[in-house]
């Protein structure tokens, strides 16, 4: 009994100190922001062909078809421009 009481105690000591260890991550500091590295695409598109939002310059969702870029205001309008882009270029 006494053994079952002291493996116990023992475990629970184990589980608590494994799950209040944080990882140590170092994250780089740039003295650049990232605007300034951030460059201005001119689309091909001056509307997200999804949902018709007006494109902008600053937009991270895009994709390329046909040499031409993109834009888009959602991961899910891009994905959906992807599945069948004919659909959505303007021709």
């Amino acid at each position: 009994m006494k053994s079952k009481i002291i493996l116990t105690a023992f475990l629970s000591i184990s589980l608590m100190s494994c799950a209040q260890e944080t990882p140590k991550v170092k994250h780089k500091k740039s003295s650049i922001s990232s605007k300034s590295n951030t460059k201005k695409v001119k689309f091909a598109n001056a509307e997200d062909p999804i949902c018709h939002m007006k494109t902008e310059d600053d937009m991270k969702d895009t994709t390329v078809y046909k040499n031409k870029t993109y834009g888009f205001c959602s991961s899910y309008c891009k994905d959906e421009f992807k599945k069948n882009p004919e659909k959505y270029v303007q021709k």
